[in-house]
């Protein structure tokens, strides 16, 4: 069958890599694609990006399924436009989209159905904001309402820096219209986990765990990225924890998207916050998470390609997911400079045997240049975490383009 995979950062690498595999599939069209999947086997790299022609692309090409990577298509409605023509598509509708697209939905949602999360206040005017950080107590969570690329989270230590990211969001637009409402949530102190969970309307099944690095220096520490690292599974899940995030997260997520009437058949990515064994709901993603998708998809033994069909078709009962006893390691390597301004253009030289995927690469001249932010990522499998590391930044180190940039510590906890 012919397979269309939507995005062109290493997630949708990492998916066409994985589909690639299978013997189901002959061709894989990537929707633009990056300098990675340009030269990946069975792939081609197409330019189209409104949902229209993506659509009309898919009827003319016989496409037997589409999968969804960024957020942005899914929150436009996509899959809406694609089940009107009786097209095979990954990913949840417009409405169950909206888990991801406001965060004050998804926060009401939580509330609605008891998934267990931090207390919170949703804001859509300045004044009434600026009076309840007057009261909270520090640090605080403050989030842009609408999508901002995984960067529209800012722990405020202080009043000072509350005041300051909620005139950025509501009054400077620093998001545009993504920051007009606001979200001040309660802070947790804890250490984060990502969940994924295949959803097919009825089935549900844990796909599996990651541990994320979001800032861009060591130590988490400076801004926000999109994600510098990570590894799979998440070491410090155990049982009674994995028993509580299924009881007091996933359980009560389930039923609220059937009672809400939503369309889902796709992935659900929860960010969770754990305190004390007891998970607390941060957020929801409708697709799969970068850097998460490159660590978690070489650990998986199955026919990655046969398990969306199965999820698009409502039969999720009939998968067993099988994955390697082993433990990844992802390392981001990014442009000097992000996640502010960064130049790009440079040769990319890479001397390494490992996996790595492409983010933000293209092809000219027949030369791989920097094409993007977050450039490439390099994953390393191993039976433990600490061989994995290791292994990682001694193959990323036989990668090299001007201004490399990588944290030294990911993984370490």
């Amino acid at each position: 069958m012919k397979v269309m995979i939507i995005g062109n950062g290493g997630r949708e690498h990492a998916l066409a890599w994985k589909i690639s595999q299978s013997p189901l599939v002959e061709k894989i069209y990537c929707i633009p694609g990056n300098g990675g999947t340009f030269n990946e086997n069975k792939c081609e790299n197409v330019y189209i990006d409104n949902i229209h022609d993506i659509k009309e692309f898919a009827k003319n090409n016989n496409i037997a399924l589409t999968i969804v990577g960024p957020e942005k298509y899914l929150v436009e409605g996509i899959v809406d436009e694609f089940e009107k023509d009786s097209l095979k598509i990954f990913g949840p509708d417009k409405r169950a989209s909206m888990l991801e697209g406001s965060k004050s939905y998804a926060k009401n949602f939580a509330k609605k159905y008891n998934v267990q999360t931090p207390e919170y206040s949703v804001f859509n005017k300045l004044d009434d904001a600026i009076e309840k950080i007057k009261e909270v107590k520090y640090p605080v969570v403050i989030k842009a309402d609408g999508l901002a690329a995984g960067k529209g989270v800012i722990i405020a230590k202080n009043y000072e820096e509350a005041e300051k990211a909620l005139y950025d969001f509501m009054e400077n637009k620093i998001f545009e219209e993504a920051g007009k409402t606001v979200v001040i949530e309660e802070y947790i102190e804890g250490y984060e986990m990502s969940v994924f969970v295949l959803v097919d309307g009825e089935n549900y099944k844990i796909f599996q765990t990651a541990k994320d690095h979001k800032k861009i220096f060591e130590g988490e520490k400076g801004p926000n990225t999109g994600g510098m690292g990570a590894i799979s599974p998440h070491p410090l899940l155990n049982e009674t924890l994995f028993e509580n995030i299924k009881q007091k997260i996933i359980k009560p997520t389930i039923k609220g998207i059937k009672e809400e009437k939503s369309n889902y058949k796709g992935i659900l990515f929860i960010g969770l916050m754990i305190k004390n064994n007891e998970p607390y709901l941060l957020e929801y993603n409708v697709r799969f998470g970068d850097p998460e998708t490159q660590a978690m998809l070489p650990l998986l033994e199955n026919d990655i390609a046969k398990i969306f069909l199965k999820t698009v078709e409502g039969k999720l009962n009939e998968v067993e997911l099988k994955w390697k006893n082993k433990v990844s390691c992802c390392v981001v390597a990014a442009s000097n400079g992000y996640p502010g301004k960064y130049e790009k253009g440079y040769e990319i030289n890479i001397n390494t045997e490992e996996i790595v995927f492409h983010a933000g690469t293209a092809i000219k001249d027949n030369k791989l240049i920097t094409n993007g932010g977050r450039v490439l990522s390099l994953v390393t499998m191993e039976d433990t975490l600490e061989k994995a590391q290791e292994k990682a930044y001694e193959e990323i180190s036989k990668i090299s383009f001007k201004g490399i940039y990588y944290r030294k510590d990911i993984g370490k906890l």
